[in-house]
């Protein structure tokens, strides 16, 4: 017969076992032969000019409508041009200036007004830059 030591004490051993047993489990193997899965991770590639990089920096703030504006002359932008732009282009919430202050690019999640894509398409070249 057992005594009521040895009882309590296999009662409490098996009480621990059932304890600790499920977090055995949960350990992740740290075997120095495992290589992180990079099978579908492709680094991006760093734009090669200045405009590609600030297009880049555009596109990156999620804009339905993206566009690149320069001066049908294609001299550089003065403090007029840029005051019409933002006269006729009021919703365009970010604006870049790129390749020698020869282009702006504008991202806005608002489409130009008819009349106010008319009266820019008057003064520059327009672009079309947008995810369709």
């Amino acid at each position: 017969m057992l005594s009521a030591f040895s009882i309590r004490a296999f009662t409490i051993i098996l009480a621990a076992t059932l304890f600790i047993t499920p977090f055995g489990g949960c350990r992740r193997s740290t075997s120095t032969d495992e290589t992180p899965d990079t099978s579908t991770y492709r680094p991006e590639s760093t734009p090669a000019t200045q405009f590609e990089r600030d297009l880049k920096f555009i596109r990156d703030g999620h804009f339905k409508y993206v566009w690149v504006f320069s001066r049908k002359d294609d001299k550089e932008f003065t403090r007029e041009d840029s005051d019409a732009l933002r006269a006729n282009a009021p919703k365009v919430v970010d604006w870049v200036t790129t390749d020698a202050t020869k282009k702006v690019i504008g991202g806005s999640n608002f489409d130009l007004e008819p009349a106010q894509m008319a009266a820019l398409q008057k003064r520059f070249k327009i672009e079309d830059y947008s995810v369709k």
